[in-house]
């Protein structure tokens, strides 16, 4: 692309600064309005107004979303794995802080890091890359191991974390995906519409199969979360990251996604008063060196966030 720079300007620097604000509180603003309407519901809702507004976006930008390219079956699997990633995300919410669970769901670009070599042969870990993947799960093993009695979840946390887990390998199997089907060649709006529009049906379906009802009041609490998931997160911080992508280098972007588990961290702590444990901070800290060690050498990383 002519268009395409070689470094981050100040203008890339202030948006993925927000961009990484907005994933690091929006587990946050969910976990607060769990009470007010079921997981499940909230995620489905939040895929189905989004898919609608990228719809809306790409028809008025006059950008072809039907023609025959290639990209169906990618297109339905990265939906599925998208589906499944917030499936545990909300569900994990119920088990564990938010604070923990953005901590662990940013191990996903370690899942990239490991996978792209099957993919692609030009892209085996460095001794440095590989070092950074060790450290990023050893900083899980240390926030799998902090038993402070003061974190909401008791005993059944361990459920949650482990769908926080879950939640970061398949989003780091949807980046694999893109990144090694037709989905790397297609418009950033139809693979995200690919990713919103499956996950809407197979959501929706979750929150019927769990006999999850509508709520009986729509509080404003609730309206602006929902307000918050759906057009600030799921349509406008997901198509400023994909024009970031297109435009500047990958590996510059992803060193900076650790802002957004230290942001996470922040708000939980400041908004739900979840306490923060000395474990805790290390292993963001841990996960945090690991991300940079991964991307600073030039292979290319991540192409999405939540």
């Amino acid at each position: 692309m002519s268009d395409r720079r070689s470094r981050l300007d100040s203008r890339a620097i202030g948006l993925l600064a927000v961009c990484c604000l907005i994933w690091g509180i929006q587990q946050v603003i969910v976990k607060a309005t769990l009470p007010m309407m079921p997981p499940m519901m909230q995620a489905a809702l939040r895929s189905a107004v989004a898919t609608l507004l990228v719809w809306g976006w790409a028809r008025q930008r006059g950008i072809r979303l039907a023609e025959r390219d290639g990209s169906l079956w990618p297109g339905l699997l990265s939906g599925l794995l998208f589906a499944g990633e917030f499936v545990c995300i909300y569900l994990g919410l119920g088990y564990t802080t938010a604070s923990r669970l953005v901590v662990l769901v940013y191990l996903s670009p370690f899942v990239v890091a490991a996978g792209m070599p099957f993919i692609s042969r030009h892209e085996r870990l460095s001794p440095g890359q590989a070092a950074g993947l060790a450290l990023g799960f050893a900083a899980v093993v240390l926030a799998f191991a902090d038993r402070s009695p003061s974190f909401a979840g008791g005993s059944q946390r361990w459920i949650g974390d482990l769908l926080a887990v879950g939640a970061a390998v398949l989003w780091g199997a949807t980046v694999l995906v893109m990144r090694g089907t037709r989905l790397a060649v297609i418009s950033p709006e139809k693979s995200l519409l690919y990713q919103l529009g499956v996950s809407a049906v197979v959501l929706a379906a979750a929150s019927g199969l769990a006999g999850e009802a509508l709520p009986a009041r729509w509080p404003a609490a609730l309206l602006g979360s929902l307000f918050f998931q759906c057009v600030i997160v799921a349509f406008a911080s997901y198509l400023g990251w994909f024009w970031l992508v297109r435009h500047y280098p990958a590996v510059r972007l992803a060193s900076f996604s650790f802002l957004a588990p230290l942001l996470g961290l922040l708000c939980g702590w400041a908004l739900l008063d979840e306490p923060l444990s000395l474990a805790l901070v290390m292993a963001l800290g841990g996960v945090a060196l690991g991300i940079w060690l991964v991307n600073r050498a030039p292979a290319p990383a991540a192409t999405r966030a939540d």
